[in-house]
């Protein structure tokens, strides 16, 4: 028994030094940056920081696909800086300058999840509910009197689109890969910021103003 422990102990292979346990490997993997700040719509320099962004509408770029908001417009962010540069992130950094009026404060990507949907979730269809043989149109199944039921001409009510716990789970998760980092972050870093604003076909002009541990940087993107 002691010979076959050693024997399986000495076909794992010790992890590297300074690795994340597997557990936490997949978790870390956010957001890729693009391979320079030129790939991003716009670039701005902040310190010895370069900043590079792109409006998104109210798409939600993920690394399995695209989500969307109707609630918020989204802004795709990369930082990169000389080899082992590092930098402080947070939301609070940003803020974005539509049709140059008053800027709108980034908000928490927590904050953005309640209106997030996945365009290609196809909810079930919901069984419809039965009514009694001997009803017809236009009695009362529930007995309380009064116009129940559906009457002639009328549609049925529609059913709540109910989604599954499991489905709102995995948005969450992939909404939080994609979202910028906040915290001290080694460069090239990336992620989406978000703005509350839900009408975009009046937007003209877009600024996004950034103010933060690199010093200071206006960008103009493209709506």
């Amino acid at each position: 028994m002691i010979a076959a422990i050693c024997l399986c102990v000495r076909g794992q292979a010790p992890p590297s030094p300074g690795s994340p346990p597997k557990e936490l490997q997949t978790e870390m993997k956010g957001m890729p940056p693009r391979p320079t700040a030129g790939e991003y719509q716009a670039q701005e320099q902040a310190g010895k920081v370069t900043i590079g962004a792109e409006y998104q509408g109210h798409s939600v770029p993920t690394i399995q696909g695209n989500l969307t908001t109707e609630d918020y417009v989204v802004v795709e962010t990369g930082f990169f800086g000389p080899p082992g540069a590092r930098i402080t992130l947070s939301f609070d950094d940003f803020t974005l300058v539509i049709n140059g009026k008053k800027p709108l404060p980034s908000q928490p990507y927590g904050v953005v999840l309640r209106s997030v949907k996945d365009p290609e979730w196809v909810p079930p269809d919901e069984p419809k509910e039965k009514q009694p043989s001997n009803l017809s149109v236009g009695d009362d199944p529930g007995g309380r009197g009064g116009r129940g039921g559906i009457q002639s001409g009328e549609k049925e009510p529609p059913f709540p689109v109910r989604i599954p716990i499991e489905v709102q789970r995995a948005m969450a998760e992939r909404v939080r890969k994609a979202s910028l980092p906040e915290g001290d972050r080694a460069l090239p870093v990336a992620g989406l910021i978000y703005f509350p604003y839900s009408k975009i076909k009046g937007i003209h002009t877009i600024e996004l103003v950034y103010k933060g541990a690199a010093g200071k940087a206006t960008l103009t993107l493209q709506p």
